[in-house]
């Protein structure tokens, strides 16, 4: 059983799409289909978490909210392997050289985040504070 507050599940299909550049053959992956239910040649489980609250709020409040698919490793064949809707979390997979495919967002799971970050609020706004008074300040030093 899960719970529908943090997790979902999200159908995609994968297609690739071949590409001549210059001469040399190359094979492009694409979501062709993502559907906020089960279906598809893949069903990923999309988790929210609560320390990616302001990365789903910026994605959100984004002109274009978009989900994220990693698909294996760069250069090979993809197979949907997990899902984020957290730039940040997407930019990690990409640093570890993985392949990640994106899409928009179906208004369904926009609203099912909207309605997560209700419930567990916005993440709160970090500062950073100074350990002392004048801390950080450049010191006036007499010639």
């Amino acid at each position: 059983m899960t719970d529908a507050h943090h997790l979902r599940p999200v159908g995609i299909t994968l297609t690739a799409r071949e590409h001549t550049i210059n001469g040399f053959r190359a094979t492009q992956w694409h979501i062709a289909e993502l559907t906020p239910e089960r279906g598809g040649d893949a069903t990923l489980w999309l988790q929210l978490t609560m320390t990616e609250r302001a990365a789903y709020r910026f994605n959100l409040s984004s002109g274009n909210p978009r989900l994220f698919v990693r698909a294996g490793f760069t250069g090979g064949p993809a197979s949907a392997a997990g899902i984020t809707a957290s730039q940040d979390v997407a930019a990690a997979w990409m640093d570890g050289e993985q392949q990640v495919l994106e899409a928009p967002m179906p208004l369904a799971i926009q609203v099912w985040i909207e309605a997560y970050l209700a419930r567990r609020g916005e993440a709160p706004v970090e500062e950073r504070k100074k350990k002392r008074k004048g801390a950080g300040r450049a010191r006036e030093t007499q010639p």
